[in-house]
């Protein structure tokens, strides 16, 4: 079993920056990263980053976001810069661990003037 905590949600402007974490109880093998749900919309990928440090992010945040992991603090975070009032969603962390998907909780991200 593996628990996943996620910090650093919150509410800030259109053109702010907020950085969530997500601590896992055990290390990670695999790959980590974030996902994202807006009300009414389906879960999105936002971005993903492996052991070996390899990311992938989805074409609308490109350029704004950076993933980055500590493997030695079991930690995932996600840099978002520019944010945009898009990109308001509850943002879930997620860990591939042994061939299961593990998930948080997920930390409210409001972008609003």
């Amino acid at each position: 079993q593996v628990q996943l905590v996620e910090s650093g949600g919150g509410l800030v402007q259109p053109g702010g920056s907020l950085r969530l974490s997500c601590a896992a109880s055990r290390t990670i093998f695999g790959a980590m990263g974030w996902y994202r749900q807006a009300p009414g919309q389906q879960r999105e990928l936002v971005a993903t980053i492996t052991s070996g440090g390899g990311t992938n992010y989805a074409d609308s945040v490109k350029g704004r976001f950076t993933v980055s992991r500590d493997n030695a603090k079991n930690t995932v975070y996600l840099r978002m810069n520019s944010l945009k009032p898009d990109d308001t969603a509850v943002y879930c962390c997620t860990a591939h661990h042994f061939l299961v998907d593990y998930w948080g909780q997920g930390t409210q991200v409001t972008v609003s003037s």
